[in-house]
């Protein structure tokens, strides 16, 4: 399981305390400056009078070198011991210094929603158009046929679950990558996330979700709905934002500057010190040169705050091969980071994850594969090619 870092809150109970404790601390600090400032600016005893007796010259010998004892008894202030001045060090003043803690997400797992490739039994003769029918693509179909049959005669594996146990084996040899993992674990908060893709794929729903599992484990999210153009799509990531309890940054009038309100998003969650700020950002392709301009316009304004830790394009998994279309038009005009397939149920072909990261070498992050709002978890390389190749009634 991923662990991540967000920032160390106190119960409410104990962030009472720790004000009362501040306030009673700083009060007491307070009180001592204020004594040891008395102290200090006392004023020096005045001279003897003018008109005082007269004095014989041993008198007045005794005046300028008195006794040892009697020097003793009037020290001057900067001879005091150190032990006897003011302490400013011994109670320190309790502070909201940022911490971090090490955490895991709420478990979420693909369970059946992956469909499997196979109606009946696994037969090598057969697996090469299935898994072209499924969007694997002509050379990793050919590649992944070849493998398991090589692997078969090795091992002599012959029987329908021997051959699947391989199978399975080999894809998650393929879809394991080390970049899997959401970037939430450097401790520079608050996280930022773009999150690109076209009208449609399921963005803003995927911003959603996302919020609603990172709140679910306590953390303090800011969404940002840069796609100013779209009224739709404001009031729908306002409607995620209330379900999941985060806040949100709208823009202030139809086709405001999406850069500003990602500027403001940014600066919302540094003002209430969540862990993640998510901006969702326009998804039209028609003109490639505008879509990078405003991307990038909108990086320029984030970053003047806070780095960007993530910026995921989200794909509709039952476009098929339209879907890498998609993702490299996305990836010639932004940096993309990871990818998040949605709609991976139902009717959709499983082989375009595989397809997606092998040919444009970028991993798949998160999957959605439902409809319901906990239907949505961390790709799982071991999941995935266990419910491709498993035996389910009615596929």
């Amino acid at each position: 399981m991923f662990k991540f870092l967000k920032r160390l809150r106190a119960k409410k109970e104990e962030a009472d305390t720790l004000e009362l404790a501040t306030a009673e601390t700083a009060e007491k600090a307070q009180t001592k400056a204020s004594e040891a400032k008395q102290v200090i600016d006392k004023p020096e005893p005045s001279a003897a009078p003018a008109a005082a007796e007269a004095v014989s010259p041993r008198e007045a010998d005794e005046h300028k070198n008195p006794p040892a004892s009697e020097n003793a008894a009037q020290p001057d202030i900067e001879s005091l011991p150190q032990e006897e001045a003011p302490d400013f060090t011994q109670e320190e003043i309790p502070t909201r210094d940022e911490q971090v803690i090490e955490v895991e997400l709420p478990k979420r797992s693909l369970g059946d929603g992956i469909r499997s490739l196979f109606t009946s039994s696994l037969d090598i003769e057969d697996l090469e158009d299935i898994l072209l029918l499924a969007d694997f693509g002509v050379e990793a179909s050919v590649e992944i046929t070849e493998d398991l049959r090589m692997a078969a005669q090795k091992t002599g594996a012959t029987s329908d679950a021997e051959l699947r146990l391989l199978l399975k084996d080999l894809l998650v040899a393929r879809l394991n990558r080390e970049d899997s993992q959401l970037k939430l674990s450097d401790g520079k908060l608050p996280y930022v996330f773009l999150v690109v893709g076209v009208n449609g794929a399921g963005k803003t729903t995927t911003i959603g979700k996302l919020a609603k599992w990172l709140s679910d484990g306590e953390w303090e999210v800011v969404l940002g709905a840069a796609d100013t153009f779209r009224a739709a799509a404001v009031d729908q990531l306002a409607t995620w934002a209330e379900r999941s309890g985060a806040g949100i940054v709208r823009p202030e009038r139809d086709g405001q500057d999406p850069a500003s309100v990602a500027y403001q998003t940014v600066e919302l969650a540094i003002k209430n010190d969540a862990d993640i700020a998510i901006v969702d950002t326009a998804g039209r392709l028609q003109n490639k040169k505008d879509l990078m301009d405003e991307l990038g316009k909108i990086r320029r304004a984030v970053e003047k705050q806070a780095q960007i830790n993530e910026v995921l394009l989200v794909i509709d998994a039952t476009t098929g091969q339209n879907a890498i279309s998609q993702a490299k038009a996305f990836t010639e005009v932004a940096d993309v980071t990871g990818i998040v397939m949605t709609k991976l149920d139902g009717t959709a072909k499983g082989g375009i994850v595989y397809a997606i990261q092998k040919q444009l070498d970028l991993p798949v992050k998160l999957v959605g594969v439902g409809e319901g709002i906990n239907d949505f978890a961390f790709f799982s390389a071991e999941e995935f090619a266990k419910g491709l190749v498993a035996r389910k009634p009615g596929n």
